[in-house]
């Protein structure tokens, strides 16, 4: 019998069949005023579908959730959503279950759409994809790995070079070149990871298991495991033992959610305390260079904190 992992994995590759351009027929029009509408849901991806469409005339590229928002998770749409849906020519989501706000399946996203809208499921499709905390569902937050981010980009671009063929080129192109700097950047990580003297972490979130994968970490704990739900004073109980029973060497928290649980820990066992930031959210005027100038300092405070060799 397909155990349900299995089964949440099987549906992940159904609906990258289904949601992902390339399989609803023609290109997509244009709008009246000559523009091409593209419409990213969350911030990071936002961040990299103005790479990929970076000086492609007649694009413009906007933001549904307001950058200062974080992860999704427990988002609603607003009749200002809805405005922004019902005009745009593509839509740029993650998948995976993020924008679960969107509905339950491709046919109730792209009816959100314009007429003849495109969605592009920038998660769907891509390989080595982990489990969130329960198992049963699969982890969104590829974007918090460079190494995972460059397949989104990618997907982005094909995506784009499939809803828009007259550019394609230039889509595919800035993909290519904005995944080889991604890639870089996680070459960084690994590099760093077989130098760091204790790999064994807390971090605040599930937003860090691809990149800690990548970086060669151990998250010997999370301190909000579950969305929406604080740590008990039982969690933080456990956790002050796993750090010291299982010499942790550092915890980490996010800009994203209050440090209070991750400072008591640190206070109770000594381990150091550092913010790693995932690029959940950031500045409505984020510079194109964004995402990598944040992964870049997250790559410092892991050296810095961890006593790299």
């Amino acid at each position: 019998m397909m155990s349900r992992w299995r089964m949440m994995i099987f549906l992940a590759l159904f609906l990258a069949t289904t949601l992902t351009p390339g399989t609803a027929g023609a290109a997509t029009e244009r709008s009246a005023d000559g523009q091409t509408r593209v419409l990213v849901t969350t911030f990071p991806l936002w961040l990299m579908a103005r790479r990929v469409a970076a000086d492609v005339p007649g694009v413009a590229v906007d933001l549904m959730i307001p950058a200062g928002s974080g992860c999704p998770h427990d988002y609603g749409l607003t009749p200002r959503d809805m405005m922004l849906l019902s005009g745009a020519d593509v839509l740029i989501m993650n998948g995976l279950g993020l924008e679960a706000f969107l509905g339950p399946d491709a046919g109730t996203v792209a009816a959100r759409l314009k007429p003849g809208g495109r969605v592009i499921a920038a998660a769907e499709g891509v390989p080595d994809i982990l489990p969130d905390e329960d198992g049963t569902r699969a982890n969104p937050h590829l974007f918090a790995s460079p190494r995972m981010a460059a397949l989104l980009v990618k997907n982005i671009g094909a995506g784009l070079a499939e809803a828009d063929p007259a550019h394609a080129d230039r889509y595919l192109n800035n993909a290519e070149s904005y995944a080889v700097t991604l890639d870089a950047l996680a070459d960084a990580f690994a590099a760093l990871g077989a130098r760091l003297a204790n790999p064994r972490v807390v971090t605040q979130h599930r937003d860090f298991d691809y990149l800690a994968r990548d970086a060669g970490l151990n998250i010997a704990g999370v301190v909000r495991p579950h969305e929406g739900q604080e740590p008990s004073a039982a969690d933080l109980l456990r956790l002050t033992r796993l750090i010291r029973e299982e010499n942790v060497g550092a915890v980490f928290t996010e800009p994203q959610y209050p440090a209070k649980a991750g400072e008591t820990l640190a206070r109770e066992t000594g381990v150091p305390l550092a913010v790693l930031d995932p690029v959940a959210n950031g500045p409505a005027d984020a510079s194109p260079d964004y995402y990598e100038r944040v992964m870049e300092n997250n790559l410092r405070t892991l050296e810095r904190t961890l006593d790299a060799r």
